[in-house]
């Protein structure tokens, strides 16, 4: 027996099977959590959810740059290359015969999304957030004063903070934030190079911080020890950092103890390593090695910046001047209110790492300012059919790999249950990727395949193998689409 049709879509009671339906999935920062977000979608548009099965689902991949992968390649730490091994399932999605990747293609400028529309039966959105939150304080425009994104993309090779050159000649440098990249950047600061070498850093970052004079990093947030946004791994790391030893102020952590056995076990456990980094006395064998530590780390609580403070030709960055802060509320609700008193902190280098923030993509799409998301429901941009979005640029820049992931794929579920009820239409032909190569090849753009970018990452592994790295990543666009059409 034939089973019930409705528009171009069969259903039993168990499965949903799809024909000919086009998803495109647009993708414009090259650094964002944005590959997870993509890869999230594809893989269930692709293969199967628990409640749905789809056929001839074609997904095409649309990325700014010549290579993929966004986040895990020029966000996660080089020292991280356990979690850079989900590339190896993103590889499988892309290699599917139903999904094609088309690099070297800016989503808004080289074909804009409505473009997008009219050749896709459904469009989602996953760029990320590019944008950095600001200080709003003044001086932070001066030379040595660098948000996090860029120094990370400085040391992990995105092209376009290639030429950063970030200035390592100074003793102290203050990183503002104390979440997971504010303790990846300071641990790149700090860690031996003989560690870092064996690691995909770019070179010319190596150099830098072989040279570098660095030796104490304060890592600084408005609220307490309680507060602390970095996991346990991140944390441990630090503690465990060859070479280092931990400064802080006892005093900040009085009271913190008392507070153990009413916290969450993940808290529990964080804060609980937090104050025998901090306070309890260290063995012996920890003392020798502290001892014997030439570099410094520590946090420091209950401080909010007010101002970067001037070098005496007033160019560079001297120090920082905080605010001192106590906390007022209890559990979630808890803020951080300034108390009037003021701490200077001498330093050369500051490191904004306060959060991140998604940008309009094409004037196009809704956009909530404010917020800086899309508005959506579920994943499904408001009053726009067939337009979806889904990670950071859905809900904001929180979380880490695993949950935009988790994310992602519920706009996927999103999509196809809209297809199920006959929301979104695909039951129209639609041209696909043939329509925008169309429009690129009359606008000069060549899109990069996904076999192209084999060339690079096949080039870039023997350079690393030349020099001991798993890859020497290439930095210039121009000589990535030379290796890429060789």
């Amino acid at each position: 027996m034939d089973l019930p049709i409705l528009g171009d879509i069969k259903r039993s009671s168990e499965k949903l099977y799809v024909h000919n339906c086009l998803i495109c999935l647009g993708n414009a920062n090259p650094q964002g959590p944005d590959w997870c977000h993509t890869f999230a979608p594809a893989n269930i548009c692709l293969v199967h959810t628990g409640m749905f099965l789809s056929v001839n689902v074609q997904v095409d991949i649309y990325e700014r740059l010549p290579v993929p992968f966004g986040l895990v390649r020029f966000g996660v730490a080089p020292d991280h290359p356990e979690v850079k091994n989900v590339i190896n399932t993103f590889t499988q999605t892309a290699q599917h015969a139903r999904c094609s990747f088309h690099g070297n293609v800016r989503v808004g400028k080289d074909v804009t999304v409505e473009e997008l529309q009219e050749a896709y039966h459904a469009v989602v959105l996953s760029y990320g957030a590019e944008g950095n939150r600001t200080m709003g304080v003044p001086g932070e425009d001066l030379a040595g004063v660098y948000s996090a994104k860029d120094f990370v993309g400085w040391y992990n090779g995105l092209p376009r903070n290639s030429e950063l050159r970030p200035d390592l000649s100074c003793e102290t440098a203050v990183i503002l934030g104390q979440g997971n990249v504010a303790l990846d950047v300071a641990r790149i600061l700090l860690s031996p190079v003989d560690i870092l070498k064996k690691t995909d850093i770019t070179q010319h970052a190596l150099d830098a911080l072989a040279e570098s004079s660095v030796r104490r990093v304060l890592i600084v947030g408005r609220r307490g020890p309680l507060q602390v946004a970095c996991t346990i791994k991140e944390l441990r790391e630090m503690v465990n950092l060859p070479g280092t030893r931990p400064e802080m102020e006892a005093s900040e952590f009085e009271g913190i103890a008392e507070t153990l056995k009413s916290l969450a076990r993940p808290r529990k456990r964080l804060t609980e390593l937090l104050l025998k980094a901090a306070i309890e006395t260290p063995g012996e064998e920890e003392l020798e090695r502290r001892n014997r530590a030439e570099r410094a780390w520590g946090f420091r609580f209950l401080r909010k910046p007010l101002e970067v403070l001037p070098s005496t030709d007033l160019i560079r960055a001297a120090g920082i001047r905080l605010a001192v802060n106590r906390l007022e509320g209890d559990g979630e609700g808890v803020r951080a209110v300034a108390t009037g008193e003021v701490e200077d902190v001498e330093c050369g280098l500051v490191i904004s790492s306060i959060g991140y923030k998604s940008l309009l993509i094409d004037p196009a799409v809704p956009f909530d300012a404010r917020k800086a998301i899309i508005p959506n429901t579920m994943g499904r941009v408001q009053q726009t059919a067939g337009l979806y979005c889904s990670g950071w640029v859905k809900r904001g820049p929180t979380g880490v790999i695993a949950t935009t992931m988790n994310d992602s794929f519920d706009t996927a579920r999103t999509l196809l249950q809209d297809i199920g009820k006959g929301t979104l239409d695909v039951s129209t032909v639609k041209p696909g990727s043939q329509g925008v190569s169309t429009l690129l090849e009359k606008r000069g753009v060549k899109p990069v395949s996904f076999s192209d970018w084999e060339k690079i990452d096949s080039e870039e592994t023997r350079r690393g193998e030349i020099k001991g790295k798993p890859r020497e990543k290439m930095l210039d666009v121009g000589e990535m689409l030379q290796v890429a059409r060789a």
